[in-house]
């Protein structure tokens, strides 16, 4: 059963508004001494499992204008949520979190105003990878198992960096490349 395009009310909306309901409670388990955390972990795990069943759901029933909307939006308060709170705690370095908070909020300025014009802008095959890359960045500095392996958890955060950066890049390229273009171009 197919959904409306406009429909606000669906099983993968709601699935997503759960997801930024429910992420200040993981940043409240983000433990304030370093080491890491299981309970925080396995919060962070499922927050992020949640991405793809919506995704699926969203798929398999219909994508619509507010979930591509929502969707980004959570994934954003989601992993930029859990990297400040890691940067309160001393976890995380300042340097590369304002890096990625600062592309996220141009490319969502940009899909803002691209999709008030009825251009549509699903993410890249890039952009998904560097947000893989965040959240195994975020899961290993969570998890005890690897807390105390530093180089592991920051080399994923800086590689999180590069794909950022990256995915950022070729969002400008093709914002520049398909100016003038009609809706939908992109």
């Amino acid at each position: 059963m197919s959904v409306d395009p406009s429909a606000l009310v669906t099983w993968a909306n709601a699935v997503t508004v759960g997801r930024l309901v429910v992420s200040p409670l993981l940043f409240t388990v983000i433990p304030v001494a370093p080491g890491g955390s299981w309970v925080a972990l396995a919060a962070w795990f499922v927050l992020c499992a949640s991405d793809g069943f919506d995704g699926f759901l969203a798929r398999r029933h219909g994508i619509t204008r507010s979930g591509a909307f929502l969707d980004p939006l959570a994934d954003k308060v989601l992993v930029l949520g859990a990297m400040f709170t890691l940067v309160s705690r001393g976890v995380f370095w300042m340097l590369p979190v304002v890096i990625i908070t600062a592309r996220e909020v141009i490319v969502s300025v940009y899909r803002v105003l691209a999709g008030a014009k009825g251009v549509s802008m699903p993410a890249s095959r890039t952009a998904k990878v560097k947000t893989l890359s965040q959240q195994l960045a975020v899961a290993g500095a969570l998890m005890p198992l690897t807390f105390d392996e530093r180089w592991l958890w920051l080399s994923l955060l800086w590689l999180a960096v590069a794909l950022t950066l990256l995915s950022g890049a070729q969002y400008a390229w093709k914002a520049v490349t398909t100016r003038g273009r009609p809706a939908g171009a992109l």
